[in-house]
């Protein structure tokens, strides 16, 4: 069996791998309980052979393997890790694979559409279907079946074939350049550190009012430090409507608090719900200076929708042209404020490779140096006479 649950073979392996030009990388892991993810099982390829390390076996050391993370020599290959980089910076302190290398970013710069899956990638590639059936199993339970550890290992098995075939195409188009920034922004470590003081932003309220911004940044702060501590979910502890109406009532009372309609029976006079009560007035007493702010949404000119839709619709012809994804050349709101402020707009698309492909005809297009023509069933790009 392909399981490794003891520090001396997880050492041994490792020090096979040091060797190797890359390695595939997958994780399980279950969350649906939990704060944080909870590790249940790290699958890892190398050259020749592929294991699964159990980082819930007794006594096992993991560091070996993080220690090989870290050697920059050897690229790190994953499909979609965002989840599995925020598991390993939390596991070891704050610390990221380096370097390494995304499958579905590669198959985004490659042609295969938006957030492209694993079983599509070894479909096209490799022609093979994978077997789904244990995906959704529970990954803490041991022992560990052999349809389970099967179903894991495929994960890194195929990567390497995967890797190579889109590596090869990206290198023989000239995309190097693509890939990398998207790659760059993974290993940002701003992604993974979990503030609660800055909970608030992710949650959406129809009130902008600092008053009411300065007690949901108090209470969505006290509901995200309960949860990490007990570490449950944050709906375990509140869900998002409590927050929101809670913000724009701003009950002082136990009694108030329990009209809240999206209360839960009994929280009021629960030990939480004093605490809660004391984060609503740390909002209402926070001083004017500090109270937090949301950006208004930007006011266009009248008449611009237009345009917006005329560069949609070139983002559409630019994509299907060099087969890359669209949400790697431009973003919806990217398209607004491009129609709205020319090569003004803070976007990507005004710099670098995205401009050479994109971005400068969307600024042509803009001004009315270009036009869109049907020729022969097929849009295509022509000079306008001004």
């Amino acid at each position: 069996m392909s399981l490794i649950t003891t520090t001396k073979d997880l050492k041994t392996f490792c020090n096979r791998l040091k060797k190797a030009e890359f390695i595939t990388v997958d994780t399980e892991f279950i969350r649906e309980k939990t704060y944080w993810a909870r590790l249940c099982l790290i699958q890892v390829g190398g050259p020749d052979e592929a294991f699964a390390i159990d980082p819930l076996a007794g006594g096992i050391d993991l560091q070996p393997l993080y220690d090989l993370f870290q050697n920059k020599k050897i690229l790190k290959v994953f499909h979609a890790c965002r989840q599995d980089l925020e598991i390993f910076f939390k596991e070891t302190g704050g610390k990221l694979p380096t370097p390494i290398f995304d499958t579905q970013i590669a198959g985004m710069v490659c042609g295969f559409g938006e957030q492209v899956s694993y079983e599509v990638l070894v479909n096209v590639l490799q022609k093979k279907q994978l077997d789904k059936s244990s995906r959704f199993t529970d990954w803490a339970q041991r022992p560990l079946t052999p349809k389970q550890l099967k179903y894991a290992l495929a994960d890194v098995t195929h990567l390497r074939a995967i890797y190579e075939k889109l590596s090869a195409k990206i290198e023989k188009h000239k995309r190097t350049p693509w890939l990398k920034d998207e790659l760059q922004n993974l290993l940002d470590k701003e992604n993974y550190i979990s503030r609660p003081e800055d909970a608030w932003e992710r949650i959406k309220i129809p009130i902008h009012k600092p008053r009411t911004l300065g007690v949901l940044k108090e209470i969505a702060m006290w509901r995200d430090q309960t949860a990490q501590n007990a570490d449950v979910p944050r709906g375990r502890i509140l869900k998002d409507d409590a927050l929101v109406e809670i913000a724009m009532h701003a009950p002082t009372s136990k009694e108030a608090l329990g009209k809240m309609r999206n209360m839960q029976h009994g929280f009021a006079e629960s030990e939480k719900g004093a605490q809660l009560l004391e984060a609503v007035k740390r909002g209402l007493g926070m001083p004017e200076k500090d109270l937090p702010k949301r950006e208004p949404r930007t006011n266009f000119p009248p008449g611009l929708a237009p345009t917006i839709d005329l560069l949609r619709v070139l983002l559409k012809l630019k994509c299907e042209e060099s087969q890359v994804a669209s949400k790697l050349l431009a973003s919806a709101s990217d398209l607004e404020l491009i129609a709205a402020y020319g090569d003004e707009a803070k976007v990507p698309a005004m710099s670098g490779w995205r401009f050479k492909l994109f971005g400068k005809e969307a600024l042509d297009l803009r001004d009315g140096k270009l036009a869109l023509a049907i020729e022969n069933n097929r849009l295509k790009l022509v000079p306008t006479i001004l």
